[in-house]
């Protein structure tokens, strides 16, 4: 057994900035908004709680300028005003029956110590909700927990004896590889000239975390911060509450009561009898019948031996739409009687642009484009975070095979490496034969492969490929990246090149090491600043 996270003092000043302090999942209060970007955004990158974070880094830090930010008035008055503010939405509510209105109120959640499986379930509420989970690049997942067990999921419905080994002996193998794979990479890559120890072991770390990520299994346990409306909220513990997943069902609990005490209006009918549990039911309903269906036309579909990207669905009168929807808002003409040049159009729409921050305009999302992907897991746990698009995948299994980096195999490796992930998948059929797919997942290597779709737009295409080829991206999802556009520039060349910032390019081999170069100069631009 353990002792509480917090001494009784430290529980007296955070008990006003969150709604419990010994649960794993918490809503936070009476912090303004700059507070909690800062907050989430330092959470991404570190081992610590959530909490925690807050007390040694903000209210502790006499350079943060906590108290000169939040405050620290009387928490009662805060609560009051947080009443008000409910009582008067949900007089709205009533009043109006608007649930649009659900939108003007948001909430920070923490959801602490949840699978990597579960993540992706919180995370794919696309529209309304922004997550930030803590990054396989920047923390090792590997240390072990105050009671000395490696972090991931166990629960009730994991009992299978194949599981608990197999899951310790991924994060063993992580483990022992790491430090001699940090050195290695090291002697590779020697700190060079005018660059900072600092930005060297950051970016040389960096390369260790992401060659050994695939060992991570999918029970790994990991933190995310929300953000995000009443509406969404609503919808997302609605949806969880019909998983197949036991955590997810919890989950939608937890969020549920801890919701409750910041924004009650507008999670009230998340799991109410008259409308959250039975579209609850009518959810879990369709997943089961369609299953059924799905397994009953199943055909043995071909493997392939390696990561592929297919173009299976384009618009061949997208060039045409794109230049109709450009022209549109500046006539007074219908919009399927646009026309001119198109060389011209899209030059004047398009050109020019001197950054990728500088965004393709909305006549782009008239070109669609449909992709089936099979990539490894944690290509996958990157590129899910794009959310404006559709997309949906599979269950995550072995069939499809896994990715070893080739520079583990350089540094002599690679047999640790695949020994670990093939023992994972061994256990992986015992309990996908006992247990059933879905609880399978949970040992499933990060380095293996799963299958999904992208239905995406020529604007959301831009964003994604110019952002997710930068050459400190990790190759995995630099090559899905790439092979996107490439297939897109085929079909439509003229509407793809004035993507200037995608980077077909090779990439960096040290792929943080630019990066952090960029970063020390800004620290030191602000050092004189300071000065």
């Amino acid at each position: 057994m353990t002792g509480p996270e917090f001494s009784a003092a430290e529980s007296t000043v955070l008990e006003r900035y969150f709604t419990n302090l010994d649960r794993p999942v918490f809503a936070l209060r009476n912090l303004p908004e700059v507070v909690k970007g800062a907050l989430f955004s330092r959470y991404s990158r570190t081992e610590k709680s959530l909490r925690r974070v807050l007390l040694d880094e903000f209210i502790n830090d006499p350079e943060s300028g906590f108290q000169g930010i939040a405050g620290a008035g009387p928490a009662d008055d805060d609560m009051v005003a947080v009443q008000r503010a409910e009582e008067f939405y949900e007089r709205v509510l009533v009043g109006y029956g608007d649930d649009s209105v659900a939108e003007l109120a948001g909430a920070h959640v923490a959801v602490e110590r949840v699978s990597t499986l579960a993540a992706k379930a919180l995370e794919d509420s696309r529209i309304g909700i922004s997550p930030l989970e803590k990054s396989t690049r920047y923390v090792r997942f590997d240390r072990p927990g105050p009671d000395g067990r490696r972090l991931y999921h166990r629960g009730p419905e994991l009992t299978h004896p194949a599981y608990e080994p197999a899951a310790d002996a991924l994060f063993d193998t992580f483990s022992e590889l790491l430090e001699p794979l940090t050195t290695s990479i090291r002697e590779r890559f020697p700190l060079e000239p005018g660059e900072s120890d600092r930005g060297w072991k950051s970016a040389t770390r960096a390369k260790a975390l992401d060659l050994l990520r695939g060992l991570l299994p999918a029970g790994t346990l990991t933190n995310l911060g929300l953000f995000g409306n009443g509406r969404a909220f609503e919808y997302l513990i609605t949806k969880l509450a019909s998983s197949e997943l036991p955590e997810c069902r919890g989950l939608a609990e937890d969020l549920h009561r801890e919701l409750a005490q910041v924004i009650p209006a507008f999670v009230k009918r998340a799991l109410d009898e008259k409308y959250g549990r039975p579209a609850s039911e009518r959810m879990e309903k369709v997943r089961r019948a369609l299953t059924s269906m799905s397994r009953r036309e199943e055909s043995p579909a071909p493997v392939s031996d390696s990561p592929s990207v297919r173009l299976v669905g384009h618009d061949p009168d997208a060039e045409q739409k794109v230049v109709q929807a450009a022209l549109f808002p500046y006539s007074d003409r219908p919009l399927d009687v646009q026309s001119a040049g198109a060389d011209a159009v899209l030059e004047a729409l398009l050109g020019g642009r001197a950054n990728r921050r500088q965004r393709a305009p909305r006549a782009l999302e008239h070109a669609q484009y449909k992709f089936e992907i099979v990539a490894n897991f944690a290509a996958y746990r990157d590129l899910h975070r794009h959310r404006m698009l559709t997309q949906d995948r599979q269950l995550l299994g072995t069939a499809l095979g896994y990715d070893v980096p080739p520079a583990l195999a350089e540094l002599g490796m690679e047999s640790r490496f695949r020994t670990a992930i093939e023992s994972a998948a061994a256990a992986h059929r015992q309990i996908q034969t006992e247990l059933g797919a879905a609880l399978a997942q949970y040992v499933v290597p990060l380095a293996f492969r799963v299958r999904w779709y992208f239905r995406v737009n020529l604007r959301e295409i831009y964003h994604l490929c110019e952002l997710r080829t930068t050459p400190q991206g990790h190759p995995d999802y630099r090559w899905v990246a790439q092979e996107m556009f490439r297939q897109v520039s085929q079909v439509h060349p003229r509407l793809a090149r004035y993507a200037t910032f995608v980077d077909m390019g090779p990439g960096d081999e040290l792929e943080r090491r630019q990066a952090e170069r960029r970063l020390d100069e800004k620290l030191r631009t602000l050092d004189r600043r300071v000065l």
